[in-house]
């Protein structure tokens, strides 16, 4: 058996870990002219499901890579008003009864996960990822093999073909033409802040200590703070390579969404969500105000519709390039993840003659879809929510909080763990 990954994010390095790791063959071809041209991006946080999946695909010594690259980002996800008083607090310790080293998160910088997912494949890096590959199309060959063509005329054949190729995936435009994103009308501002900036400000922990804060008004607008801050050893090994800074992102409410935004300069931006968090608590203020203008963009937010039956063939798809979803649920990665590994495991089976290329896919299609449709539908419901100008939802989200804040059963029901791996199942 020989797969070609078309894509080296992490879901399609994953998925390279995975099969290398138990002896297939795999090639995986990247647009991107080299591993070093391509360092945009936020970190990014991997939850239980994430992480499993990623140790299950890893070597020991790649395991051991990442979580010595990434950081702990404790186990809670905090909602507070404009005030910053805690309206509620969702401690996966407390709701599951796990330790924390199970059930905490881990953030690590995009490029730098990426480099572990290289590094674990070792000496064969060099054969196994090619650099300044753009995929053009791909073509069904005698044998039920396939041909995966490419820009610069050079063509590689395989017995299976994964697109990994994100949002914007080729392979899904050519494997499923019908499938098309949606756009939700919905705009989030991002910008980051040094915190050689702040250092001056009287900043609370959370907004430095990596943790998940979402401040919710009870009127209009909604915005979602977090941070990269490094940690014990790894202050030394990247204190050259980038600063600790505070994340945030402002939902724009739909009505007062200006008209062209990617076409207002950085100042401008700001200057938008600014006006949204005027009156809010001053640390607030602080990082929006002192937010490097070279980071701060606006996102206009897209995602996959329902994915419903297609008949399995050996091209198929994982990660964004076939479940594309907004960042509001923050599964995006844990979701592509849980993909290449189990393609994997199914692939694997193949590869050992316990099933054809055939029902491998079909069946890791199949257990796709459902949880795939649900993360993309939750992301979907945070994302209109965070957006919505009704005052009435707004005061139903924020009684529902507290109502979970007073009861562990309320907590468990709502915003716990529980709750989000429901649609994930």
């Amino acid at each position: 058996m020989k797969v070609l990954i078309v894509g080296g994010g992490l879901g399609g390095l994953c998925l390279a870990n995975g099969l290398h790791k138990e002896g297939v063959e795999v090639r995986v071809f990247e647009r991107h002219p080299s591993a070093e041209s391509d360092k945009q991006g936020y970190f990014i946080h991997l939850e239980g499901q994430g992480r499993e999946a990623l140790q299950r695909c890893l070597n020991e010594q790649g395991w051991e890579r990442f979580l010595a690259t990434s950081t702990s980002a404790g186990s809670t996800w905090a909602f507070r008003d404009p005030q910053l008083q805690l309206i509620a607090m969702r401690d996966d310790v407390k709701i599951t009864g796990k330790p924390a080293e199970v059930v905490e998160r881990r953030a690590i910088i995009r490029w730098e996960f990426r480099s572990v997912l290289l590094k674990a494949l070792g000496s064969e890096e060099s054969e196994i990822v090619q650099w300044d590959k753009t995929f053009t199309h791909y073509e069904e060959i005698e044998g039920g093999r396939v041909l995966a063509c490419f820009a610069d005329g050079t063509t590689e054949e395989g017995d299976i073909l994964v697109g990994a190729d994100g949002s914007k995936s080729k392979v899904r435009e050519q494997r499923l033409p019908y499938l098309h994103r949606e756009d939700l009308g919905i705009v989030i501002i991002c910008g980051q802040c040094s915190m050689n900036e702040t250092s001056s400000c009287d900043l609370p922990l959370f907004m430095k200590d990596c943790s998940l804060n979402n401040i919710i008004p009870y009127g209009k607008g909604w915005l979602f703070v977090t941070s990269w801050c490094t940690q014990g050893s790894l202050k030394n090994e990247h204190a050259d390579s980038h600063d600790d800074y505070t994340l945030w992102a402002y939902f724009v409410p739909k009505d007062d969404t200006p008209p062209n935004m990617t076409k207002l300069s950085a100042a401008e931006l700001r200057d938008i969500v600014l006006g949204g968090v005027r009156g809010w608590a001053s640390s607030i203020n602080d990082i929006v105000q002192k937010a490097n203008l070279s980071t701060i963009v606006p996102v206009y937010l897209r995602c996959a519709p329902h994915l419903e039956h297609w008949d399995s063939s050996n091209i198929t798809l994982i990660g964004d390039a076939i479940h594309n979803m907004t960042p509001a649920a923050g599964v995006g990665a844990n979701t592509a993840l849980r993909d290449a590994q189990i393609l994997t495991d199914l692939l694997v089976e193949s590869a050992r003659g316990k099933t054809s290329v055939a029902e491998a896919i079909g069946k890791y299609e199949a257990k796709m879809r459902p949880y795939a449709n649900a993360a993309v539908a939750l992301s979907r419901q945070i994302a209109e929510s965070a957006t919505s100008s009704s005052l009435f939802q707004r005061f139903m989200f924020r009684t529902v909080l507290r109502l979970a804040q007073a009861s562990p059963f309320v907590m468990r029901a709502t915003i716990g763990r529980g709750a989000v791996e429901s649609y994930m199942k």
